[in-house]
């Protein structure tokens, strides 16, 4: 028995040379086929494709680690250095093998395509924009990033807004594309910024993010959102903003800024007291309490919930017989409604902005940041 257990066959641990061949042909043509993909992986499946590139070619992490400012670098030699001793014909194996699953869930996701009868706007890339039946709708467009919003889409939703505004569409609708609505802040914003930058990312983000919410404010129709899915950060705080807020019974509420060190914006530190009184407000903002479809209409956040097999036919009835209500007087009632708030709310914005903009400078921001890039580089 003693002999036996000894006697353990090693030939598999050894690759001939006709094998590693193979291995590195493979890892060629996984190179190639990842240039052709369509759709963006997502930061941590690019995180474990960088690594295993550098085990591969490289063998272990032997660079320095980075600064903790340096929140690219920083993600990257943690990747690479959480493989350990991999040998780098394990490491081209799993890269083509990581490739190769990419390339068959490609279909998988595809932005919409809308045809051109239904009046569809051009010049944007991060969300569509159509009006049909004198609805405007504008719809988050990254699918692949959970609709996550970056600075391009920040810019090209502004731009809707006003546009939408000013055109002939009696009410303006605000839904996602695929299974979420929006993730909110795409944290990619913070990245890519080195320490001599910090102060003007964030004095540029605090400009952004006024003239944004300002839309919001400013909106001279009624504006409804359509909650197709979970709702995080900047595009739940501006649900307050919104005049009607319909949801799927699949749609989750949840703005974490205080985990990721920061705090309310979209004017949600003055409406959602209002809306939801200061005890569920407190708990929402403050402690990342993440509401439930049911919760967030319990606590009129949410105008109403339907379920999701019959969401998208039973709202978007419901909408064209709003739209077809007299144009101009939807718009002057809801100046009326608004104009009672809006210095108000545009003051708070300010001071919104103005706090944030403190926050992302904090070294507990900066660490929170990174700390989740962290996690989101764990292999």
């Amino acid at each position: 028995r003693r002999a036996q257990a000894v006697c353990i066959p090693t030939v598999h641990l050894h690759m001939t040379a006709a094998t590693m061949q193979v291995s590195q042909k493979d890892f060629e043509k996984a190179q190639e086929q990842l240039k052709l993909l369509k759709k963006d992986p997502g930061n941590e499946t690019k995180l474990k494709l960088y690594a295993l590139f550098k085990q591969a070619t490289e063998g272990p992490c032997n660079a320095p680690k980075p600064g903790m400012l340096d929140f690219v670098k920083k993600a990257k030699w943690d990747a690479w250095n959480s493989l350990g001793n991999l040998s780098q014909d394990d490491a081209r194996q799993k890269y083509a093998e990581l490739v190769s699953s990419l390339v068959s869930a490609e279909p998988a996701v595809q932005k919409e395509e809308v045809s051109p009868e239904e009046g569809r706007h051009d010049g944007y890339e991060t969300i569509i924009v159509t009006t049909k039946n004198k609805i405007t709708k504008i719809m988050f467009n990254r699918p692949d990033r959970k609709n996550a919003i970056n600075h391009k889409m920040y810019r090209e939703i502004i731009k809707a807004l006003q546009e939408a505004g000013k055109d002939d569409s009696t009410i303006a609708v605000i839904t996602g594309n695929g299974d979420y609505y929006s993730s909110g802040n795409d944290l990619n914003n913070f990245t890519n910024v080195q320490p001599g930058e910090m102060k003007k990312m964030a004095d540029d983000g605090a400009v952004l993010l006024k003239e944004f919410v300002d839309q919001f404010i400013d909106f001279p129709k009624p504006l409804i959102a359509v909650v197709n899915g979970p709702a995080i950060g900047i595009t739940v705080t501006v649900l307050g903003l919104c005049d009607v807020i319909y949801a799927s019974d699949t749609a989750t509420f949840h703005s974490p800024f205080s985990q990721l060190g920061q705090s309310p914006e979209g004017c949600s530190s003055y409406l959602f007291p209002k809306i939801m009184g200061f005890a569920k407000a407190n708990e929402f903002l403050l402690f990342n309490k993440k509401l439930t479809a049911a919760e967030a209409c319990a606590q009129g956040l949410v105008t109403e919930v339907f379920p999701n097999s019959t969401f998208q036919k039973e709202v978007w009835a419901r909408l064209e017989a709003y739209a077809n209500l007299p144009k101009n007087s939807l718009a002057v009632s809801k100046q009326l409604l608004r104009s009672i708030e809006k210095e108000k709310l545009h003051a708070v914005n300010s001071k919104e902005c103005e706090v944030l903009k403190e926050r992302w400078l904090s070294d507990e921001c900066i660490n929170a940041i990174v700390s989740f890039f962290q996690k989101k580089a764990k292999l």
